[in-house]
């Protein structure tokens, strides 16, 4: 019976033991998992502050030896176009000035600036090292104006002038003062095609106008210029008041409707019915174009005409060239 007894008691002494282990493994991991999570976050956080470190040294050393380092400091602005605007002009518009780092400097910015003007159609900004930033402009080509009228006090009136490009833009003319050459400049706005019957409102500089009569005018304007008429007989207003015509006025007094599409065509009857008119000794008064199937014509006596105005040819714009 006692040893009975006994062998209980070691029994229970060996769980106890085994409790003692088990409880010794669990803290031993316990505190192993610890020391695991306390180095993770240790090197963690040592890199972090390395990162840190090493981020605000390299732009310390940017700033230092980069923008502000005196070497890249903008000395020269190299300015071209391929117009009239003159370089310091362009210079002014860009917003760079002399002294700014070149390294810094947001090209995007600079070119952004210059092609909100509504004379420039593309600008190109580029970096010369060590210190020359290089502008390469090129301008809107106007062929065609639209006098507003505005109305001032006394009962005047004045004329508020905007140009059209080839392709609609609007543009304001600029002041002859910040031209290369002023007096050619204000005889080529002269020589313009006037367009009649445009909607002011439309007339916003930099943005392009829509409408489809005027986008006509712009058209027949180009193709005159390549037309059999070229030289007989100049432009001097278009009208684009009617919705399925425009009505030309020449600077010789004819009057020329055309419709608002194949104008190589329209132009190549006009050359021949004005060939036939020379032959008879007669000018064109009106002539419909526009119709087809015939083509309505009104002739006039040469000996009854005024002395018809001279042809004035739009001087074309000097393309530079590599700009």
């Amino acid at each position: 019976m006692w040893q009975f007894k006994a062998k209980a008691k070691n029994r229970r002494l060996g769980g106890a033991r085994n409790v003692l282990k088990v409880k010794l493994r669990s803290s031993q991991v316990r505190a192993a998992r610890l020391r695991l999570v306390t180095v993770g976050l240790g090197v963690l956080l040592g890199t972090v502050f390395g990162l840190y470190l090493l981020w605000r040294s390299g732009e310390w050393m940017l700033n230092r030896f980069v923008y502000e380092n005196e070497t890249f400091a903008i000395r020269r602005v190299d300015v071209q176009t391929d117009g009239v605007i003159a370089p310091d002009q362009l210079q002014r518009w860009s917003g760079v000035k002399p002294g700014q780092n070149l390294l810094a400097l947001d090209l995007a910015h600079v070119k952004r600036n210059l092609e909100l003007v509504p004379m420039v159609e593309s600008a190109s900004v580029e970096r010369v090292l060590p210190a020359t930033l290089r502008i390469r402009v090129i301008e809107r080509e106007p062929v065609a104006r639209v006098n507003v009228p505005i109305p001032r006090p006394g009962g005047r009136i004045e004329f508020l002038v905007y140009q059209l490009d080839a392709e609609g833009f609007v543009i304001q003319p600029m002041d002859p003062r910040r031209s290369l050459n002023p007096s050619e400049l204000s005889r080529a706005d002269d020589q313009l095609p006037a367009l009649t019957g445009v909607n002011v409102s439309q007339l916003q500089p930099g943005r392009r106008i829509e409408s489809t009569q005027v986008q006509a005018a712009l058209q027949l304007i180009a193709q005159f210029e390549r037309s059999p008429m070229a030289g007989l007989a100049d432009l001097r207003s278009i009208d684009v008041s009617a919705p399925e015509v425009l009505v030309v006025t020449t600077g010789q007094g004819s009057e020329v409707t055309f419709g608002l599409d194949r104008f190589d065509s329209q132009l190549g009857r006009w050359r021949k019915v004005y060939d036939e008119c020379a032959r008879l000794n007669k000018t064109i008064a009106t002539l419909d174009l526009a119709v087809a199937d015939y083509t309505p014509l009104r002739l006039q006596d040469s000996r009854a005409d005024p002395p018809p105005a001279p042809r004035t040819v739009k001087p074309a714009r000097t393309k530079k060239r590599n700009v």
